[in-house]
């Protein structure tokens, strides 16, 4: 009875906290985050998509590695303590460290962590794709990841490949997480492998555990008994839905809530001027674009494509809509990143897209609709552009709704125009921005590659996916960013499917006595290290 019982006084104290009327501040020991959960579907590591699930499993799960919020060049130890790259540049091995124990207090082996990773391979879901445009399959699954002891894990590459490109991409929430084998097996239904327990359930390592999640309503983590690491100051976190950024601004400002993730620019704007509230933009990961589907035939004409290029507002979208969100950019490799080319300067033109409209055969442009998720800042983002499409002739019906709903449609390729975010950029390296914007190693719908954008938008290109293979494993770094700046230019000239109009910065608001709260460019912000000065 006594779990049901915990659960049950949870929850109670969850509703009464939810229902209850404005008071001065959150309790000392118990951290309030308001953000939006449209996006968050499901709580498997293996199954996730986008940053709002990724920011609640980064305080349950740990990888191997982390990667580090300030420095991003730099990868932190976690569940291993150590690791080395073979002379041949072939395999990893990770030394685990000891005494690191689950939440349910089963100790932390490297069968945990090779289990982890054939899960996830063996189910092939979102987060799979990581690994696979690396060469790793569920067929070679049992040699590309051994124990060859209960402290030590070998990772096989499969390919040639610049090792150190695995090890960041070990340090990522998802397809870096490592779960209790034994637990997740005591409830596996049907050979699902723990799936649907998953859902809605947590069986990490890290310094909370799962204790309810609601969807669009909340997610209450427990302080995890058994961490290995520093005991959090917090004993526990309610991450409550609170889609509308006022909401979240008025809350934060009353002392409500303590972050807020998911605010307007102009409710950051204003809170700046307030004295109790601290404002904190850092680099984020990927991209605010536009796309289209090339299984739309209008769509797979170039010019048509070219023509949207000229109907985006570049820098009235990032003056107006996307400060605190993203600044302007229009390659499909963040700035800052070696090989990285500035702007190719693409300007708001109508009469440029009309003419390529005309070329085309769409002289009096045409219908279509554009799906864009009810968040901050995604439906400002559309509305700003249709009403420049509209100026070229291109009539864009707004369809919106939650992230299943709208990310749902681009992974099921059913869509015509999408305002999105995404394109990579977790790892500090141009591939990790272009296998997720444009590579796309098969085109068929039975590939299910869905956490490619470049298959979802059903855009195929041989030669830039040799590019890019090429590009990782070039040993000469000159050579290697002379080749990132060709691919650069070659997807420019061939108009892909979709257009970056800026590359994100994340910013939140939190209480001014809120400390140690530090944002992680690859969304896997730690709240274990924040305390209250109160």
């Amino acid at each position: 009875m006594k779990p049901s019982i915990k659960l049950l006084g949870a929850a109670l104290f969850a509703s009464t906290l939810l229902s209850q009327p404005v008071y001065a501040e959150t309790p000392p020991t118990m951290l309030v985050v308001g953000f939006s959960m449209n996006n968050i579907l499901t709580l498997d590591p293996a199954a996730i998509t986008g940053k709002e699930t990724v920011q609640v499993l980064a305080n349950i799960y740990d990888n191997l590695v982390s990667l580090n919020p300030v420095d991003r060049a730099k990868v932190d130890p976690q569940l291993a303590e150590s690791w080395t790259i073979a002379d041949d540049n072939g395999s990893i091995t990770f030394k685990l460290r000891e005494g690191a124990k689950f939440a349910s207090g089963n100790p932390v082996t490297s069968e945990d962590v090779v289990w982890s990773f054939k899960r996830l391979m063996k189910l092939n879901l979102a987060q799979a794709s990581f690994l696979k445009t690396h060469g790793f399959t569920a067929a070679n699954a049992d040699a590309s990841f051994t124990a060859p002891d209960a402290q030590t894990v070998v990772v096989t590459l499969p390919k040639k490949l610049d090792p150190q490109i695995i090890v960041q991409t070990l340090g990522i929430v998802g397809p870096g997480s490592i779960l209790d084998m034994k637990t997740v097996m005591e409830n596996e239904k049907n050979g699902d492998q723990g799936a649907a327990w998953l859902t809605n359930k947590s069986a990490g390592s890290g310094p909370f555990t799962l204790g309810q999640w609601a969807s669009n309503e909340r997610v209450i983590l427990d302080q995890n008994p058994e961490y290995w690491g520093e005991k959090p100051a917090m004993k526990r976190i309610m991450m409550r839905h609170l889609a509308e950024s006022q909401s979240q601004r008025l809350m934060l400002e009353k002392g409500d809530i303590d972050i807020a993730f998911s605010m307007s620019a102009a409710d950051l704007k204003a809170l700046e001027k307030d004295e109790n509230v601290e404002i904190q933009t850092n680099g984020g990961s990927g991209f605010y674009y536009l796309a289209v589907s090339m299984k739309d035939e209008k769509f797979q004409n170039p010019k048509v494509r070219e023509a949207l290029r000229y109907l985006i507002d570049y820098q009235g979208l990032n003056d107006s809509v996307l400060p605190y969100f993203g600044r302007l950019r229009d390659r499909p490799i963040a700035s800052g990143i070696f090989g990285s080319l500035p702007n190719a300067g693409y300007e708001f033109d109508v009469e440029k897209a009309k003419a390529l409209l005309a070329e085309a055969g769409y002289p009096n442009g045409f219908s279509t609709t554009l799906r864009a998720i009810s968040d901050v800042p995604f439906m400002s983002a559309a509305t700003a552009i249709q009403a420049t499409l509209a100026q070229g002739g291109i009539k864009a019906e707004i369809i919106t709704g939650t992230g299943d709903q709208i990310y749902g449609a681009m992974r099921e390729r059913k869509y015509e125009l999408l305002v999105g975010r995404g394109g990579g950029g977790q790892l500090p390296h141009p591939d990790s921005n272009l296998r997720a914007t444009v590579y796309n190693p098969d085109n068929s719908d039975a590939a299910k590659l869905t956490n490619f954008q470049g298959w979802r938008t059903s855009f195929y290109d041989e030669k830039i996916n040799k590019m890019i293979d090429d590009a990782l494993i070039e040993g000469n770094k000159d050579k290697q960013i002379k080749d990132y700046e060709a691919i650069q230019t070659y997807y420019a000239d061939m108009v892909p499917a979709l257009q970056p109009f800026s590359e994100v910065v994340d910013s939140v608001g939190f209480r001014a006595d809120i400390k140690g709260l530090q944002l992680n460019p690859s969304w896997s912000t730690q709240l274990r290290t924040v305390t209250k000065e109160r």
